[in-house]
């Protein structure tokens, strides 16, 4: 069983491209389990045609957990696997942690009742999948959302980022309890994402983050429209396009993350560091307005 964990600035792209390396590895005849580790719960819309599905949290809530505990209500069958756990496209077992109520708990302490409520009731044992993917939500890394990290539960953690600088400080701030973690069981870096996001595409620049903290860009994911297609439809792009270019490139991603040896405790940079990397983004942000100014004005 292969544990992957994606992290990254909320909003970066985790979730599409989980999504899409889930629908990859069932193509490829792998039995494919997905968790979504953020409150939001649409971390699987993308596989179940936009279909939500019951959280974990709110169905031990339902059962009465606050009232019975995690232990009783799992041996006493209150619970069962099929009702926190759905197929999706290509037969991929999805499974969303969901938040606390509004206005009460914590979203991190909740991920970790969610993964050691499936634990009990054996999910990998009866699933027996071939791959699992955590997608958490990596703007903090506390709590039940650092829970990858600080239990080993993957066997290597993806971080996600664009060119932007908040993208790239958050990247950083997951290097940081990566680091911290590694040493301890937790779980090593495995390389970087590149998914393009905004006004500014500099692979130079997220090669050089990713060269600086040890690492490696594993993947590019450029901004193309086939994905907003896609994800408007509900579906991963390897359903809604499966012979296009775009598809072809979550497939190869999806191998080389399967295929790859090189882990490493990244060496999150100094706020010295970040500040020059925000300064050379700003730099070529404003040489890219300037030269899309002049065409515009000719």
């Amino acid at each position: 069983m292969r544990q992957i964990a994606f992290y990254g600035k909320g909003g970066i792209g985790k979730s599409t491209i989980a999504s899409n390396l889930a629908a990859a590895y069932a193509e490829r005849g792998l039995n494919t389990l997905m968790i979504g580790c953020d409150p939001k719960s649409d971390c699987t819309r993308n596989l179940r045609g936009d279909v939500e599905i019951p959280t974990i949290l709110d169905v031990s809530r339902d059962r009465g957990i606050e009232r019975l505990g995690l232990e009783e209500l799992v041996e006493g069958k209150k619970i069962e696997l099929e009702e926190v756990i759905y197929k999706g496209y290509g037969g991929v077992y999805c499974g969303e942690c969901g938040g606390p109520r509004p206005g009460f708990g914590c979203a991190g302490r909740g991920v970790i009742v969610a993964i050691d409520l499936l634990k009990r009731l054996k999910v990998f044992e009866e699933l027996k999948p071939d791959v699992v993917i955590y997608d958490v939500l990596g703007d903090v890394v506390c709590g039940g959302f650092a829970m990858p990290l600080r239990r080993g539960l993957a066997d290597e953690v993806y971080v996600v980022t664009s060119a932007d600088y908040l993208a790239i400080y958050a990247a950083n701030n997951i290097c940081k309890g990566i680091s911290e973690f590694a040493n301890k069981g937790g779980s090593p870096l495995g390389g970087i994402i590149y998914n393009v996001r905004g006004m500014l595409d500099d692979r130079d620049v997220v090669k050089d983050f990713a060269e600086k903290v040890g690492s490696q860009v594993i993947g590019y994911i450029p901004n193309a429209y086939q994905i907003a297609e896609a994800e408007i439809e509900g579906n991963t792009v390897i359903e809604y396009v499966p012979n296009g270019d775009i598809a072809n490139l979550f497939r190869e991603l999806a191998l080389a993350i399967y295929t790859n040896t090189l882990t490493v405790t990244p060496r999150p940079l100094s706020g010295k560091e970040m500040m020059k990397i925000g300064q050379l983004i700003r730099k070529r942000t404003k040489e890219r307005y300037t030269h899309k100014g002049k065409e515009y004005a000719q």
